[in-house]
């Protein structure tokens, strides 16, 4: 049987991804923070699925939890690895939470890389193997008031596309899935408690963002950007300036993540 191994799988996207493979029958190995969440999606999955799961409860923010998880595997051979954890925060750095932010940058970036890291040199061995890696829309501008969550998802897509230049006729495939706006928790986290539901212009669902990057990756495809409109979003930073563009995310922040 093959594995595959998501990181973020008791909800959104990442569940989705999970039950995507699993209807390809592959044996998971599931990662999350949330513990009830996760035995749920477990018992979910064995049931419908007839596939081996294996859930391991872990922080993604704590330091070297990449190599806690590889050992706690026992060198089982991953298939494919997803980096799906991961959260936002919004608010003036000056006065968001450093502790928070760190959290962020070790959960989207040390974490992410530490893992494509363990997972890479068996996939090259077999000379098979994918990785995918969600990143974002807001990885292609700055984001003033998530000023780390952009940055951030700005990382996972340059090092996603620099090491799938490297593994070019490896047989491994890495893949940036870069979703807007996304209907599940993270909007929660990132918007005020009576702006929650205001968000919902170009508002995709988890399901359909996890079927266009599952079937990128599958096809090898370096960049996913679900959705026309997206993709046209991601072009305009190309042709303005990067001033402007900033400027223009500022003012859209403004208005969707607050009150009036």
């Amino acid at each position: 049987m093959k594995t595959a191994l998501v990181t973020g799988a008791a909800s959104g996207i990442g569940y989705e991804l999970s039950v995507l493979l699993a209807n390809d029958k592959y044996d998971l190995v599931l990662v999350d923070i949330d513990k009830l969440k996760l035995k749920a999606v477990k018992n979910f999955i064995q049931k419908k699925y007839s596939v081996s799961v294996t859930v391991l409860v872990k922080d993604l923010s704590k330091p070297n939890i990449a190599q806690e998880i590889f050992e706690d595997i026992d060198n089982i051979p991953i298939e494919v690895l997803i980096n799906n954890a991961g959260f936002g925060l919004f608010g003036p750095f000056a006065n968001t939470q450093w502790r928070r932010e760190e959290e962020m940058l070790t959960v989207h970036i040390t974490t992410t890389a530490q893992l494509s890291k363990l997972v890479l040199k068996s996939m090259m061995n077999r000379g098979c193997g994918k990785i995918l890696n969600i990143s974002s829309l807001a990885a292609f501008q700055p984001g003033p008031f998530m000023s780390v969550y952009y940055a951030s998802k700005a990382f996972v897509l340059s090092f996603s596309q620099a090491i799938a230049s490297e593994l070019k006729d490896t047989g491994v495939t890495v893949t940036a899935l870069c979703p807007g706006p996304t209907r599940t928790s993270f909007q929660d986290v990132v918007s005020h408690d009576t702006a929650k539901n205001k968000i919902t212009f170009n508002m995709s669902c988890p399901k359909a963002v996890a079927k266009y990057g599952y079937g990128a990756m599958l096809k090898g495809k370096t960049v996913a950007i679900p959705g026309l409109f997206n993709r046209f979003l991601a072009f305009l930073p190309r042709l303005f300036p990067r001033d402007l563009a900033t400027a223009v995310v500022r003012t859209m922040q403004l208005k969707n993540r607050l009150t009036h």
